[in-house]
C-alpha cells in the first residue's frame, strides 16, 4: 500500500508539472498572437482602451506575470495573495527614469492590481515595455524571492517574451489612466476565441475549397456538357490565382512584420551602442584630463625641487661668505691696535723688520673676494692707516 500511494504521488506530481509546462507553453504562445494582432490592428487605427486586441493583450500579460506568483506572509503566518505590481515595483527600481515614484503618487489609483495596470499603459506609451522586463529579468535573485518554481519568469521562456514586446515599441497608444480599464476590481479574462480560428497553411497545394470544387465537378463531369467544364476549369483557375495572391500577400505581411521587429531591435542596438560609445569618449576625455593634471603636478613639483636647490645653494654660499667675513675680523683686530700703538710714538722703531704677524693674515685673505670687499669697507674707517698716510707722515722720516 505504501508503494502504491508513493506511485500515486509520484503520477500525480508528474502530471501537475506537465500541465504547468503545457499551461507556461500557452501563455506564451497567446502572447505571441496578441502582438502579431495588435501590430495588425494599429496599422489601421489607434490603439486605446476600447480596443479589444489592447484588453486582450493585458490580460495576459497580468497572467504571465502572475504566473506562480508567491504570496505575502502575514505576521500571523497566513499567506495572503499579491499582486505582479509589488514585483514589478521592487526589481525596476534601478530602472534610469522610471516611472514607478509616479504610479504610486496617483490619487485615483489605489489598489496594487490597479497600479499595475496603470504601469503597463504608461510604459506602452513611453515605448519602454521590454526594456522594464528585461531589466527585471536580471535581477535573478529578486525574481527567485517573488516567484515559485516552474514560473514563466524564472523560465528561460521569459527572455523570448523580452524580446517579442520590442515589437511595441513601433505602435503608439493612446491611454487615459483615469478610466475603467485601470480599475482593479474587475479580473483579467483571457479571450481565446480570436486565436482559434484555424488557418491555411502557405505549404498545402490547394484550400479547402478548390478540393470541395474539384470534388463537385467531378462527380458532375458525366452528366454536364463540355461547355460547363470548360467553365468550371476557368473558375477554378481563378480561384487558384485568388488562393495565391492570398497567400502572398499573408507572406508579405509576415515579412513586413519580422522587418518592422529588426528594424526596432536595430534601432534599439544601435542605441546602447551609441550610448557606449559616448560613455567610452567621456572616459577617455576624464583619462586624458587626469594624465594632463598629472602631467602639470609633475612639472610644478620639479620646479619647486629646482628652487629649493638654488635656495640651498645660495643659503650655502652665504654661511661660506659669513665665514669669510668673520676671519677678516678676527685677522684685522690686533692689526688696528699695532697701529693705534704706532701713531703717538715719535719715532718709527725697526722699519725694515715686520710689525704685526696678522698683517701676513691680512694680505693672505685678500686672495678672496669677500676678504677684499670687507678690506675695501675697513679703508674707509679711521681704525685702519693706508700705507700712502704712513709714509707721507711728517713724523716719520728714514734714517
Amino acid at each position: 500500500m505504501a508503494s502504491l500511494g508513493v506511485g500515486l504521488h509520484l503520477i500525480r506530481k508528474r502530471g501537475a508539472g506537465r500541465s504547468a509546462a503545457v499551461e507556461r507553453r500557452n501563455l506564451l504562445t497567446v502572447c505571441r498572437f496578441s502582438v502579431k494582432t495588435l501590430l495588425d490592428r494599429s496599422c489601421f487605427e489607434t490603439i486605446d482602451d476600447s480596443s479589444p486586441e489592447f484588453v486582450n493583450f493585458v490580460s495576459i500579460l497580468e497572467h504571465i506575470l502572475s504566473h506562480r506568483l508567491k504570496g505575502q506572509t502575514t505576521w500571523f503566518g497566513y499567506e495572503s495573495p499579491r499582486s505582479f505590481w509589488d514585483y514589478i515595483k521592487t526589481a525596476c527600481s534601478k530602472v534610469p527614469h522610471n516611472c514607478i515614484r509616479s504610479i504610486e503618487s496617483m490619487e485615483n489609483v489605489r489598489s496594487s492590481r490597479a497600479k499595475g495596470r496603470a504601469w503597463i499603459r504608461v510604459v506602452l506609451m513611453e515605448k519602454r515595455l521590454s526594456e522594464y522586463i528585461s531589466s527585471a529579468l536580471r535581477d535573478f535573485k529578486m525574481t527567485r524571492r517573488f516567484y515559485e518554481d516552474g514560473a514563466i519568469m524564472l523560465g528561460e521562456e521569459a527572455g523570448l517574451l523580452a524580446d517579442t514586446l520590442i515589437g511595441l515599441n513601433t505602435i503608439d497608444f493612446s491611454f487615459c489612466l483615469k478610466g475603467e480599464g485601470v480599475d482593479g476590481s474587475c479580473p483579467a479574462v483571457i479571450d481565446y476565441t480570436p486565436y482559434l480560428k484555424f488557418t491555411q497553411s502557405a505549404d498545402s497545394i490547394s484550400s479547402d475549397e478548390e478540393e470541395m470544387r474539384t470534388m463537385g465537378s467531378s462527380g458532375s463531369e458525366s452528366s454536364t456538357p463540355d461547355k460547363m467544364a470548360t467553365a468550371a476549369s476557368i473558375f477554378t483557375e481563378q480561384s487558384n490565382l485568388v488562393t495565391k495572391c492570398k497567400r502572398f500577400e499573408q507572406k508579405y505581411r509576415m515579412a513586413l512584420e519580422q522587418k518592422g521587429y529588426l528594424e526596432e531591435l536595430v534601432r534599439l542596438r544601435e542605441a546602447q551602442l551609441s550610448e557606449a560609445v559616448s560613455h567610452n569618449k567621456a572616459l577617455q576625455q576624464s583619462l586624458a584630463d587626469t594624465h594632463l593634471s598629472h602631467s602639470l603636478e609633475k612639472e610644478q613639483l620639479e620646479y619647486i625641487v629646482l628652487e629649493l636647490q638654488d635656495q640651498l645653494k645660495s643659503f650655502q654660499s652665504l654661511e661660506q661668505l659669513s665665514a669669510d667675513m668673520s676671519l677678516s675680523q678676527t685677522s684685522l683686530e690686533p692689526s688696528h691696535t699695532l697701529s693705534l700703538e704706532a701713531r703717538p710714538g715719535p719715532h718709527w722703531p725697526h722699519q725694515g723688520k715686520e710689525e704685526t704677524p696678522s698683517l701676513r693674515g691680512l694680505c693672505g685673505s685678500l686672495t678672496s673676494v669677500a676678504s677684499y670687499k670687507s678690506l675695501a669697507s675697513l679703508k674707509s674707517s679711521e681704525c685702519l692707516a693706508s700705507p700712502a698716510t704712513e709714509i707721507s707722515s711728517p713724523g716719520v722720516t728714514p734714517s
